[in-house]
């Protein structure tokens, strides 16, 4: 679906058109047009390669999707790949990852966004209040369609690490059932962090090429802000990094739990087993039934026995109370 089509002038709107007329303005000086797409069908990507001469490799890419992240040149363009990445998206099942294909050359750029319902409106306007930076050229558009999906990937990192404080506070809440549940949750964000990480890796790789080296003559008036973008990235990426070592440490802490857990129920089994051991010797010395013993035919002989056996569990249970094992 073809969301619009406009086509600027020393970074100034100069007129919505349709995809027919773009013929007509790219060749002008000082022009370039910026069309933007959602979930485009064959024949609209088919329309805009004829109209732009876009490269039929990055073609066929942005037509299966399901891309890695990427920064690819073609001769004098480049064809650029991102992941959109939202809170709700990464908590479904299975997880949605959206995606923005972006064409850029001298005299154009195209934005392909698929399954994703979050539009780049406020990227446009932005550019629009930037004429002067955006009269350097379709470099600068590309640089705010990056800012703005990296931007996104903020919130992400922030609810997960708002879910792993919460689980970490329940691992040390010695709830009953808690512990199985933990290690799920702690899994399920280390699912969802993996895909953060598939989204944001590459791309720093990617934006590197931007800001550093032999910069590709489009992006050479915004070098300094696709800099910024490299440094965003990095900071994302040392984030997760963080997150995966915490919850690394928070597995290795529940387990731990459970384990002492374990220990406490196996002493009290121990002392309870105990109490039952003296009871049983007891037992067994005066039930063995030998004619000669001189607690048999003692009047306070069964008393006495009874009396022997309570003492001796009181002291044992006396014993392991105070030892913390009952």
């Amino acid at each position: 679906m073809l969301v619009n089509c406009v086509v600027y002038e020393n970074g100034t709107k100069l007129a919505d058109i349709p995809v027919s007329e773009i013929g007509d303005h790219i060749h002008l000086p000082n022009c370039f047009v910026w069309v933007a797409l959602h979930d485009a069908t064959v024949q609209e990507l088919a329309a805009l390669q004829q109209a732009f001469h876009l490269h039929p490799l990055a073609i066929e890419d942005a037509q299966h999707g399901h891309q890695r992240p990427k920064v690819e040149e073609y001769g004098d363009s480049l064809f650029v790949v991102l992941h959109l990445l939202e809170t709700e998206g990464l908590n479904a099942t299975p997880a949605r990852i959206g995606e923005l294909n972006v064409f850029v050359g001298r005299n154009y750029v195209v934005s392909v966004r698929n399954r994703s319902e979050q539009g780049f409106s406020d990227v446009r306007q932005r550019c629009e209040r930037e004429p002067e930076l955006l009269a350097t050229g379709p470099g600068f558009v590309l640089y705010a369609l990056m800012d703005a999906v990296v931007d996104r990937y903020f919130p992400v990192i922030e609810a997960l690490e708002v879910e792993l404080e919460t689980i970490e506070q329940q691992i040390f809440s010695a709830q009953d059932g808690t512990a199985r549940g933990s290690v799920q949750r702690l899994y399920a964000l280390k699912q969802r962090l993996t895909l953060l990480k598939h989204g944001v890796a590459p791309l720093l790789e990617g934006a590197g090429k931007l800001h550093g080296g032999r910069v590709p003559q489009l992006c050479t008036p915004s070098q300094e802000y696709f800099r910024d973008v490299v440094d965003h990235l990095g900071r994302i990426n040392a984030s997760i990094e963080s997150i995966r070592d915490s919850i690394g440490t928070a597995i290795h802490v529940n387990l731990s739990m459970v384990t002492i857990e374990d220990g406490e129920v196996v002493k009290r089994l121990a002392a309870w087993a105990s109490l039952f051991a003296v009871c049983t010797a007891f037992a067994g010395i005066w039930g063995m039934n030998f004619e000669h013993m001189p607690e048999l035919k003692w009047r306070y002989g069964y008393a006495a026995a009874l009396a022997v056996i309570a003492s001796a569990c009181g002291y044992l249970y006396y014993r392991f109370r105070k030892a913390g094992w009952l």
